[in-house]
């Protein structure tokens, strides 16, 4: 499932909310059920995050393959790994 600017934009949305911290998990699952979703620390992802927001760092995940891996492609993007920073 690639990401459109559309979800993009829909997705950047919840993760600007003052409240996403504790709450933009729950309403990205319940918006975009397709996708894959996984969240941890910041600190366990070394990758340079596709966006940044205050609670989350955002980076798109291609589990097309084998092997799941981070992408900053959202066309290639099969889902989402919210990283909380501290």
């Amino acid at each position: 499932m690639a990401l459109a600017e559309q979800e993009l934009n829909e997705i950047a949305q919840v993760l600007e909310q003052p409240d996403a911290g504790s709450t933009a998990f729950g309403e990205l699952r319940r918006r975009f059920p397709k996708l894959v979703l996984t969240r941890c620390d910041a600190s366990d992802v070394t990758e340079a995050p596709f966006r940044s927001y205050a609670a989350f760092d955002l980076h798109l995940l291609d589990a097309s393959e084998h092997c799941a891996g981070v992408t900053d492609d959202p066309a290639q993007a099969t889902g989402l790994i919210l990283a909380k920073r501290g």
